[in-house]
């Protein structure tokens, strides 16, 4: 193992203290004063430290009793499930056919990615106007004309059906941004290996589950994890979906969150920061255990 002359040790803290005082000022130190504060009842976000009242775990003693926190974490749980399951396999399978060679994959890839680099705001409300719309639109069009009328006449977005609606715009949404990872890492497979399967007469389901699934597992893996963070981060959605107040059925923790810190508590009339940050620490512990997980379920292996 070679060893760093004095210099280069040197140069090298010179090139890294820049990048680690960044990732302190605006990771680390965050990530610590809002633990710290989620200890403490504050008349305000902005005031002093001298302000600050501390109660312990009140905080999080409180949001355990609220019943819209419990059902937030309950809808993001089902989001990450249900919508997770859907995205991700639909994306592995659109990445199977588009690199199967077939024609045109490049455009193929662009209108399936395309949804993606639309404003989330604009993409919700297509969906709302023009595809859930129970008088004109796609959906109520669309079953009307193949004599469905009891799929014709269900209001998607009435509160039984509205949280299933908007679950699915976002996955359908985001199926193209997993389907170019699991392109990218099918491209990456040797031919060869397929060559050498197809003389051993495997067909293209064999080769699939033998060599491109075992090869794809480190991209599942972080197509999971960024799933979960963007899970865990689900806000616009969620508003888009209920733009005035927040509905059981579509709330989430960062819903909660920015009501409570910015706007009114759900169920008072004032703003409460320390709980904000009790939400904050709550969403970053979801979010290691989750990376942990994945991490013990996916060991790297030689």
């Amino acid at each position: 193992m070679s060893v760093l002359k004095k210099d280069d040790r040197r140069a090298l803290v010179v090139f890294l203290a820049p990048a680690v005082f960044i990732f302190v000022l605006i990771y680390v130190y965050p990530t610590i004063r809002t633990f710290i504060m989620s200890f403490h009842d504050m008349p305000s976000l902005t005031g002093s430290v001298s302000t600050w009242t501390f109660v312990g775990l009140d905080k999080y003693l409180a949001l355990m009793e609220s019943q819209m926190f419990v059902q937030s974490l309950l809808n993001i749980f089902k989001i990450w499930i249900y919508g997770g399951l859907f995205t991700l396999l639909m994306a592995m399978l659109l990445a199977v056919i588009v690199t199967s060679g077939v024609k045109f994959k490049g455009f193929f890839k662009s209108v399936l990615y395309l949804p993606n680099v639309i404003a989330a705001v604009a993409l919700g409300t297509m969906w709302l106007q023009y595809i859930y719309n129970a008088r004109f639109g796609f959906l109520h069009n669309l079953f009307t004309a193949l004599g469905l009328e009891s799929l014709a006449s269900i209001q998607w977005t009435s509160m039984e059906h509205i949280f299933g609606a908007m679950v699915f715009a976002y996955s359908f949404g985001m199926i193209g941004y997993f389907m170019l990872m699991y392109a990218a890492g099918i491209d990456d497979i040797p031919e060869d290996f397929f060559e050498a399967a197809s003389l051993e007469g495997a067909g293209k389901i064999r080769q699939f589950f033998f060599i491109s699934l075992p090869t794809l597992k480190p991209v599942i893996k972080s197509s999971i994890i960024l799933w979960s963070v963007r899970v865990v981060g689900f806000f616009v959605w969620s508003q888009v979906f209920s733009p005035l107040t927040p509905e059981m059925q579509t709330v989430t923790p960062m819903i909660y969150m920015y009501q409570v810190v910015f706007g009114s508590d759900v169920n008072a009339s004032y703003s409460d920061p320390g709980l904000g940050a009790a939400i904050g620490v709550i969403l970053t512990l979801l979010v290691i255990i989750a990376y942990g997980a994945v991490n013990l379920l996916f060991r790297d292996k030689d």
